[in-house]
């Protein structure tokens, strides 16, 4: 189980970090263009990419502390 936390926890971070990256480029698509509308949609993204990285720092985190418990 604790392998599956790791790994969950590692795919959360990376997704996460990508719709970072995404909603940081619509946000500044729209500033470019003057659209709001896309600004607040990368704005966002942004954020629902913060949330799920910080899910998966949650899982990794976990994941160290049931091996720790292990030994």
């Amino acid at each position: 189980m604790a392998d599956d936390l790791n790994r969950d926890g590692v795919r959360n971070q990376v997704k996460g970090f990508g719709k970072e990256v995404e909603g940081k480029v619509r946000n500044s698509i729209g500033g470019l263009t003057g659209d709001s509308s896309e600004q607040l949609k990368g704005k966002a993204q942004e954020l629902k990419g913060k949330g799920q990285r910080k899910i998966g720092d949650a899982q990794r985190d976990l994941d160290r502390d049931l091996d720790n418990d292990d030994l």
